[in-house]
């Protein structure tokens, strides 16, 4: 904290507030150019939560693909702390991310219907960072990469990071590292295809988890227990998402041609990180 003197030269705790520009504080979070990128398309009070609402998504989802790169990377290296640490940090991004929600999981059908067509073609399957987090959740798909041919900075960022491993693919890379038999067939799989689930991979996390294991290699446990807060949260994301559109648009079709609650309801009905669910049947 800055301090300044008073009348009688003793120290105060009256902040510096003479800069000769802009202030530091503005410098670093340049909070002026993020509360002037809201540009409504209707009248409507309601699309300034949406638009904004929907901004401090596309933040929070830059946030977790850089805590899931840094811990992939970390994986990769065997900084198994770095990597645990970042996941950590990821649960309570999500955690916010979620509670992103609310402002407008409450619109009814007209308080929606009243700027819905100010959003044109847009939808939500078309954020590039969102597909980004997908790809590192292992849910890889080309033809996802061909809303974004039109911006060729994006297309090459989401192609580098189709034909990369996933965070799942490094910890099972790490898992085979450490002795455990996950198959090569997983392990030398094709990067740019979903992750199918395994019963072998199954079997590594049900040892894992099981008897003298699980106290011999309580760090790896710990891992998949992160990774099991992840999935939890990104299940819940997908169903918020679901009820959210429920309530504010029924069945109809969504905004950019999408199916709607029929697309939501098949990827709510999908778990990340499958075999650290299935595990659990038979420990």
């Amino acid at each position: 904290m800055s301090h300044s003197l008073d009348a009688s030269g003793a120290g105060s705790v009256t902040p510096n507030l003479d800069f000769a520009g802009t202030t530091p504080y503005e410098d670093y979070v340049q909070a002026d150019v993020l509360t002037h990128l809201q540009h409504p398309r209707s009248d409507d009070p309601g699309e300034m939560v949406f638009l904004v609402t929907t901004q401090v998504m596309e933040l929070w989802f830059t946030v977790i693909v850089h805590e899931w790169e840094t811990a992939a990377r970390a994986l990769r290296e065997d900084r198994l702390t770095v990597a645990m640490d970042a996941l950590k940090r990821s649960t309570y991004e999500l955690e916010a991310l979620n509670a992103s929600w609310r402002p407008i999981a409450q619109l009814t059908p007209a308080q929606f219907n009243a700027y819905r067509s100010a959003l044109g073609e847009g939808s939500g399957f078309q954020s590039a960072m969102y597909r980004r987090m997908e790809f590192l959740l292992g849910d890889k798909s080309s033809s996802m990469l061909v809303p974004h041919r039109g911006a060729p900075r994006v297309h090459d960022e989401l192609t580098k990071a189709l034909y990369e491993p996933s965070l799942y693919d490094e910890v099972l890379r790490l898992l085979a590292r450490r002795g455990f038999a996950v198959p090569a067939a997983v392990l030398d799989r094709d990067l740019s295809q979903r992750y199918e689930p395994s019963p072998e991979v199954e079997a590594v996390w049900a040892q894992l988890y099981s008897g003298d294991d699980a106290t011999q290699h309580g760090e790896l446990v710990a891992l998949g227990e992160a990774l099991t807060d992840v999935g939890e949260l990104v299940w819940r994301w997908r169903n918020d998402h679901l009820v959210a559109t429920r309530r504010a648009m029924g069945s109809k079709v969504g905004t950019g041609g999408s199916a709607g609650v029929a697309w939501l309801e098949k990827r709510a009905t999908k778990n990340v990180f499958p075999e650290l669910w299935t595990a659990r049947s038979h420990v």
